[in-house]
């Protein structure tokens, strides 16, 4: 017994020890990047980075006309995928948990939740960029809704699951329509998350560059005309990394620091808002 205790507590010390050299091996790259990315952007962040358009090689600007276009690129894509996203995740749970559609369902948004965006983005340059004949801020919106929904599906599915059924049950005996024990009671129970997994997709589609090449390019300009190419951050990113002047570069850094600390602040607050949903 005792050989049998000491093997078993040096195969528990050896996996001790490599889960936590994996992890610190994963938060030691992630701190590089960090660093990396606070070094080189927050020299650049200043008012002007949001006041001004992006500039001409050898002078000072901003980066004011793609993060407007990004703005609207993203709201565009969530005002679309979100209606799309809780209507299937309410069939998946409420409507058709057992039946076979819904595994297919399930088993198509799997699939979309780990396509490449780039995919993404050539399946709409094929159905609206090419009829067209030109990239549209449209064509970009509907890009970044294709991956919002799948993330909306799954979490408006999980949430709507946990809801118990006797809440379910009691609306029923009350005679509530089985669409108004949905909108007026598990929706609600399911607030929280649900609105969590809004964020969740704001977050992963905030940063997304690949679709949006082929699809709303981009437009050195202010321009609100969706019709037409315009500006995103995540391009502009892109094309100031790659070119040779240092001041885009450092542009580029400084718009990279922007969607960081936004993507960051949507996750803190996703996370906020899981433990208010389970109390409630």
């Amino acid at each position: 017994m005792a050989a049998r205790y000491a093997s078993r507590r040096r195969r528990n010390v050896v996996a001790t020890t490599l889960s936590v050299g994996a992890t610190l091996f994963g938060m030691g790259w992630l701190v590089l990047i960090l660093g990396a990315l606070l070094w080189n952007g927050l020299s650049g962040l200043s008012l002007a980075v949001f006041t001004q358009m992006t500039p001409p090689p050898g002078s000072s600007g901003g980066l004011l006309n793609p993060i407007f276009g990004s703005l609207i690129l993203t709201i565009l894509g969530v005002v679309i995928g979100t209606p799309i996203g809780i209507l299937a995740g309410t069939y998946l749970a409420e409507y058709g948990r057992h039946d076979r559609l819904s595994s297919v369902v399930r088993f198509i948004n799997d699939i979309l939740l780990s396509a490449p965006s780039i995919v993404v983005g050539l399946f709409i340059y094929e159905i609206m960029v090419a009829p067209m004949g030109h990239f549209s801020g449209w064509a970009g919106g509907v890009a970044l809704a294709v991956l919002v929904i799948p993330v909306v599906v799954r979490t408006t599915e999980d949430m709507l699951t946990l809801v118990p059924n006797a809440l379910r049950e009691a609306a029923t005996s009350i005679g509530l329509p089985r669409s108004m024990s949905i909108t007026r009671i598990c929706y609600r129970a399911a607030r929280a998350g649900m609105v969590t997994g809004v964020l969740l997709a704001v977050a992963r589609v905030s940063g997304e560059t690949a679709p949006l090449l082929f699809t709303s390019l981009n437009n050195q300009f202010w321009s609100t005309n969706l019709n037409g190419p315009i500006s995103s951050l995540p391009i502009v990113i892109f094309q100031f990394a790659l070119s040779p002047y240092k001041d885009w570069q450092a542009l580029a850094w400084t718009g990279a620091l922007i969607i960081t600390l936004t993507v960051l602040t949507l996750s803190i607050t996703a996370r906020a808002l899981v433990p208010s949903g389970k109390q409630s």
